[in-house]
């Protein structure tokens, strides 16, 4: 009986380890709703494949061609804001993350020398989710300091851009053709060699 009690109490402890390492759901909005995902999606006349948030392992999906990506706002370091649609005319690599989000943490390194190597032909957007409470704009920049990461954060201070993507679960990577064309998502964590296998795919 102790024995089936161990059996138990490990089993459960490595899902919800798995649970943690793999993505992290995301928070109440800013206004305070329960549900994170609201009725934005993509704009009239595109289809947008539907998406598992199962957290039990990294899920990839290929988007069907006419899926063009959602437009969205964001504000930059300096407050500004910044659309999606600014950047049509260059491949684009979204990224949805939070410091508060373990495997979001652990992906960044990737990224960051993604976004160095790739600078002068891919836009990386990675989007913070800056609900104001666990990650606050400060806070975020005080982050990105403190890790020496120079690729470009926007913060989504109104969830414009994660209601936009239905993202219930972080980290999140999108690969947009530089014609606006949703090319590949992924939820969960990104490995190095699948961020690299995504950018050469909107590259060529």
């Amino acid at each position: 009986m102790k024995r089936a009690r161990s059996y138990f109490l490990f089993a459960l402890l490595l899902a919800l380890f798995l649970l943690v390492t793999v993505s992290c759901g995301v928070p109440e909005m800013p206004d305070g709703t329960d549900d994170p995902i609201g009725p934005a999606g993509p704009a009239a006349g595109t289809e947008m494949e539907e998406i598992s948030h199962d957290h039990d392992h990294d899920r990839e999906t290929e988007a069907s061609p006419v899926t063009y990506a959602p437009d969205f706002e964001v504000l930059d370091k300096d407050g500004k804001t910044v659309k999606l649609s600014d950047f049509r005319g260059k491949p684009v690599v979204i990224n949805f993350w939070a410091t508060w989000c373990p495997p979001c943490k652990a992906e960044l390194p990737d990224f960051n020398e993604a976004a160095t190597t790739y600078a002068d032909d891919v836009v990386f957007l990675m989007v913070n989710l800056t609900d104001g409470a666990r990650d606050t704009v400060s806070g975020v920049k005080t982050f990105m300091s403190a890790n020496d990461y120079t690729f470009p954060v926007y913060f989504d201070t109104t969830y414009s851009a994660a209601n936009a993507y239905r993202v219930s679960s972080i980290p999140m990577t999108c690969f947009v053709s530089a014609e606006g064309v949703l090319v590949k998502q992924q939820v969960g964590m990104i490995s190095a060699s699948a961020l690299e296998a995504g950018i050469q795919q909107i590259l060529n």
